[in-house]
């Protein structure tokens, strides 16, 4: 874990309302891991306070990517970071996903912000395994398809691809799942995990999570981001630092 100012070298709109980084930060570039994030401190200023999360986009040469909407005062400064600036970024942090094992299909699952991990994850698997993208939003302005392969798109109203959301794309599409040996890797929306997680269990499903939470210092100290372990009795989890990538069967979503 180090603190290192990058220089900031472009940043695009990608998506309505959807940003992209591009950081310059070889000496992040070289050890992190997907599906691991960065806390970035957003203004020299003492307002906010609290550095905010970012999971890293991708990963290319010396260059890292982050992407991430306007949620508030906070990542409203980043997207209007002046070009040439340089970014405060603690990192790399939490656990990664674990691209290794004995599957021949990677099946990304996302929903919405969800899909910033996976331009990452495809990157490390392109020419390993095989890859299925699932991608799903409210409306067709929040799929987000960025740098994704083999990509099967769902709106709940409709506007672009299946109509409903990304669990029932896979229902949909289950006999294509049934017949490769697969590996799932989601990010999304908690209401999204918890369909998934039933989705997973009931046809014996193996899947990683990315779970999302609000986190303060990012590595455990100040206890602020627990969730709750099925597999250890009377005992919290912390997203931060034994996540944020979980085996779905083994925390409560």
């Amino acid at each position: 874990m180090f603190i290192i100012n990058s220089p900031l070298e472009e940043i695009l709109e990608i998506n309505h309302h959807i940003y992209l980084l591009k950081v310059f930060s070889p000496e992040l570039t070289s050890i992190i891991k997907p599906g691991q994030f960065l806390n970035i401190r957003v203004s020299e200023r003492a307002f906010p306070l609290l550095r905010r999360p970012f999971s890293v986009c991708d990963v290319d040469g010396d260059h890292l990517y982050l992407m991430f909407n306007i949620m508030g005062e906070g990542t409203n400064m980043l997207a209007h970071k002046p070009i040439g600036s340089t970014l405060d970024i603690l990192g790399p942090l939490g656990n990664g996903f674990i691209l290794d094992g004995n599957y021949e299909t990677a099946v990304i699952v996302a929903g919405g912000l969800g899909a910033a991990p996976f331009p990452y994850v495809t990157r490390m698997l392109n020419g390993k395994k095989n890859i299925l993208s699932f991608i799903g939003g409210r409306t067709k302005d929040d799929v987000i398809t960025y740098n994704l392969k083999n990509v099967k798109e769902a709106s709940d109203d409709g506007s672009l691809g299946f109509k409903g959301n990304v669990v029932q794309l896979l229902e949909n599409n289950l006999e294509l799942l049934k017949s490769n040996k697969i590996k799932i890797f989601s990010c999304g929306p908690t209401v999204m995990l918890r369909a998934l997680k039933e989705f997973c269990l009931k046809h014996d499903f193996e899947c990683e999570v990315s779970t999302e939470c609000a986190m303060a210092c990012g590595f455990g100290i100040c206890q602020g981001c627990p969730i709750e372990s099925t597999t250890q009795t009377d005992k919290y989890l912390l997203v931060c630092k034994d996540g944020p990538v979980f085996n779905i069967k083994d925390v409560v979503i």
